[in-house]
């Protein structure tokens, strides 16, 4: 037998599987660590990044109210269609449609002797006869109806019942026309139309209408509530709470440092305060908003690319005119607003 056909020992082949092994598992676990390192780099960049910044805002002088609001539609206080008392003829019919009578006019007369008058102040909406037309016992001959005065009822539901009285003013807004109407409340029944879980009751309001307004148009009802006057105002945003529910504000020392201020407040109308004591008019106070950097953004500085900056920070306190839950506000006093006001660190 050579030497090269003796036989290998079988401890040495073992011993260089088991290295070609551990290297291979030596190279996996680098490659772990070195993936899980590129992961960790690339997750820390691809965070959402949060930035503080504050938002300003600025108490002024104005006025303040809040009022409660109903929907509704108009409808005919006083209307008539009159008919034949018997089966005859109409002899004279005395007035056109669309013409305007008083109480007692003569509307027409029939061959039996049945003279129709008008039996209030209205507008005739509809003739259904001409003269020597023949009618029976029932048949309509004329409406008459009263497109000056119309009435509006609104439901109101048990949570608002007690703040609605007969006599109380109100106005009455047309929504086609954006036309307003004063009125009261004339009539409020108080007994449930409702068989749910929340009880409504009808209130209703008359309405003298000028021309163009019809039955059957869409009003809003504004019952006022509580109102102030030349008062010092704050946006409802600039308010934070405590634990007690008592309000405050941040303002500004002279080192430029934030603290809280506690306020007394007054009403509201869900868009602006009254504030009874703890600012003046022209007093800045600030509020930490947090302005997030995407993560597109992010990933763009990952590699080397700056993105472009679209906004300008925020702007909460909005120095616009503005929408209330059912209030308003005197727009020539309307508070400054904030816009974002960066370089305070979020510590301070």
């Amino acid at each position: 037998m050579t030497a090269s056909s003796i036989p290998m020992p079988k401890t040495r082949i073992k011993r260089k599987r088991w290295k070609r092994i551990v290297r291979r598992l030596v190279l996996f676990l680098l490659l772990l660590i070195v993936l899980a390192v590129a992961g960790l780099i690339i997750w820390s960049n691809l965070r959402t990044q949060l930035t503080v910044t504050y938002d300003t805002y600025t108490a002024s002088i104005g006025s303040i109210s809040n009022a409660m609001s109903f929907s509704g539609s108009f409808a005919l206080v006083d209307s008539a269609t009159y008919t034949a008392e018997a089966d005859t003829t109409v002899r004279t019919v005395y007035v056109a449609e669309g013409e305007r009578v008083q109480k007692g006019d003569r509307l027409m007369r029939l061959s039996n002797g049945q003279t129709v008058e008008a039996g209030f102040d209205g507008t005739v909406n509809e003739l259904s006869v001409e003269p020597d037309d023949s009618v029976a016992a029932g048949d309509s001959l004329v409406q008459l109806a009263d497109f000056d005065h119309l009435t509006v009822s609104i439901r109101v539901d048990e949570y608002d019942i007690s703040n609605v009285s007969v006599g109380q003013e109100c106005t009455v807004t047309v929504t086609a026309l954006e036309t307003s109407y004063p009125s009261v409340i004339e009539h409020i029944n108080y007994i449930s139309a409702s068989s749910g879980s929340v009880a409504y009751y009808t209130a209703t309001a008359n309405v003298e209408v000028s021309e163009g307004v019809y039955p059957g148009m869409q009003v809003t009802v504004t019952i006022p509530q509580e109102e102030a006057s030349d008062v010092v105002v704050l946006r409802m945003d600039a308010l934070s709470f405590d634990q007690n529910n008592s309000a405050f504000v941040y303002q500004m020392d002279e080192n430029g440092e934030l603290y809280a201020q506690y306020v007394e407040v007054g009403i509201n109308n869900g868009n602006y305060v009254q504030i009874v004591s703890g600012l003046e008019a022209g007093d800045t106070v600030y509020v930490e908003a947090q302005t997030e950097e995407t993560t597109a953004n992010s990933l763009m500085s990952l590699f080397g690319i700056s993105p472009r900056n679209e906004f300008n920070g925020g702007n909460r306190g909005g120095g616009g005119g503005f929408q209330g839950f059912d209030g308003s506000f005197d727009p020539g006093t309307l508070p400054s607003g904030g816009g974002s006001m960066g370089g305070f660190p979020g510590g301070q």
